[in-house]
């Protein structure tokens, strides 16, 4: 196990220097001089020359990016913005803050609101995949069908917005969405976040319904589901000693993605819900040609999907004995 994870580690670190380095190149095919942008209306020559010393980008690209990489190892000067410590991710283009202290303070809105949704959606999703499963063939199995089929097609600017009308507006059942830290105030934490919680596992939950599903029945008819039935164990301790375990590996796979990628950013669930999150700082920064924010929350997410696909694997082989770690 030891050595797996250092070798993952290792492989994560890899993958994120490519990202940034890629990330970072893709930046100057954009047609927009952030410099430009931030320069003002009175915008002279001389002053544009100093703005672009400011921000780092008054030389060749590959020169920028070993700059941007030494910074986030040893901390690095930028000129009128002060001194950036390590790990340095730069500073805002737009404006003028650290890169990783914005991304810090919008992380727990977003790790409140991707956890919220995701214990909703494994709750209500795997659960009634289980019970779809369990009851193949009938009633109850055709109408969790029916509904993730709807649900799936359902989108979250539509679905939230309906929502937000009826349940807030017209029939004022649940708060205006807002974030509250949990260590304030718990009970204002859940009630500002419980409408984008249900909203956003809405359409998740369906998605978890029919994998759910269609995992346990292809297990049930495995070889040693039926031996296990032929020994006399009871259906309950056939369906969760060996069926259950055996239909969870891809589940998990798929929650691990998933997960990491609300991490990354729920863009949509936070616009629809004015929720200033890692996903609004992520299109923001894209629409100002933040080069620094970009990179910084693009390397967030991936570094999320990376982490979690690592957990997941571990989390595999304790799931499922077939499965070992090589």
């Amino acid at each position: 196990m030891f050595r797996f994870l250092v070798r993952r580690t290792f492989g994560a670190l890899v993958i994120l220097l490519i990202i940034s380095a890629v990330t970072f190149w893709l930046f100057y095919a954009i047609p927009r001089d952030p410099a430009m942008m931030s320069c003002g209306k009175n915008c002279t020559k001389p002053i544009l020359e100093q703005v672009r010393h400011n921000m780092g980008i008054d030389h060749p690209v590959p020169v920028q990016y070993w700059y941007w990489l030494k910074g986030v190892f040893v901390g690095r000067d930028y000129g009128s913005f002060g001194h950036c410590n390590a790990p340095c991710l730069g500073y805002s283009f737009a404006n003028r803050e650290p890169v990783l202290g914005t991304i810090l303070d919008r992380l727990p809105l977003t790790l409140s609101l991707a956890f919220g949704s995701a214990v909703v959606f494994l709750f209500f999703g795997v659960g009634a995949g289980m019970a779809a499963a369990v009851k193949q063939g009938k009633w109850q199995d055709k109408a969790a069908s029916s509904a993730s089929l709807v649900a799936s097609s359902m989108q979250i600017y539509f679905v939230g917005y309906i929502a937000m009308y009826f349940l807030v507006a017209k029939l004022d059942i649940l708060d205006n969405p807002s974030y509250t830290p949990i260590t304030e105030n718990p009970g204002a934490w859940v009630s500002g976040l419980l409408l984008p919680w249900l909203v956003l596992a809405l359409i998740w939950t369906a998605n978890y319904t029919r994998m759910t599903r269609s995992q346990l029945v292809e297990t049930l008819s495995e070889d040693y589901v039926r031996t296990a039935r032929a020994k006399g164990l009871s259906r309950r301790n056939v369906f969760f000693r060996f069926a259950w375990r055996g239909a969870m590996g891809p589940i998990v796979t798929i929650f691990g993605i998933d997960l990491a990628t609300l991490i990354g950013g729920a863009i949509i669930t936070e616009q629809v819900f004015s929720l200033q999150g890692v996903g609004q700082l992520a299109l923001r920064s894209v629409e100002q040609s933040d080069l620094p924010m970009v990179l910084g929350v693009t390397l967030l997410a991936a570094g999320a999907i990376v982490f979690f696909n690592i957990i997941v694997d571990a989390v595999y082989a304790l799931i499922d004995p077939r499965i070992r770690l090589a």
